[in-house]
C-alpha cells in the first residue's frame, strides 16, 4: 500500500531568462496542465523536495544559483478527486513556492505514468493554460522576480 501524501508540497515554475515555462500535462488527469508540484517525504526541508521533485518529473538537475525560494506559501482546498491520498480529514495543503531558471528550453524526461506530455510556452500564455490558480499566479509573478 502506497504511503499517504503529507499536505506539505511544492510548486517548482520551471522558466528561462525570457519568461518560456515548462508545462507538464497530468497522466491522472489529462487535460491538466501545471508547474512541477510534489508531497513532502519523511522530514526533508521543502527546497529538497522542490530539488528531488524536479529531479523526478523533468530529469533535470540544476546548480543552487539557478533557484529561487519565494519564501510564499499557498494554503488551499485539495480537490475532492485527489483527498483519497492523504489522511482521513486532511482537506487543505500548504504549497511552497520555488522557481528554477534553465539557460534554455530544455526537453525534460517526463515521470513515466505520472505525466503524458510537456510544452514550453510565453508566460502570460502559460498562466492561462493551467489548472491550478495557484500556479497560474505563480506564472503571472514570474516577470517581477525575474532580473
Amino acid at each position: 500500500m502506497k504511503a499517504l501524501k503529507q499536505p506539505q508540497s511544492v510548486l517548482v515554475v520551471i522558466h528561462t531568462a525570457d519568461l518560456q515555462v515548462l508545462l507538464i500535462e497530468r497522466a491522472d488527469k489529462p487535460g491538466y496542465w501545471q508547474s512541477v508540484t510534489g508531497s513532502r517525504e519523511g522530514d526533508e526541508a521543502m527546497a529538497d523536495t522542490a530539488r528531488r521533485e524536479v529531479a523526478e518529473e523533468t530529469g533535470f538537475a540544476a546548480d543552487a544559483g539557478q533557484w529561487q525560494d519565494w519564501q510564499q506559501q499557498n494554503v488551499y482546498e485539495i480537490y475532492p478527486h485527489w483527498r483519497h491520498r492523504y489522511g482521513e480529514g486532511v482537506t487543505h495543503n500548504t504549497e511552497h513556492v520555488f522557481s528554477l531558471q534553465l539557460p534554455d528550453t530544455l526537453r525534460p524526461t517526463l515521470a513515466p505514468g505520472e505525466h503524458l506530455a510537456w510544452q514550453w510556452l510565453p508566460w502570460d500564455q502559460a498562466a492561462e493554460r493551467v489548472f491550478s490558480p495557484s500556479n497560474a499566479e505563480a506564472i503571472r509573478a514570474l516577470p517581477l522576480r525575474v532580473i
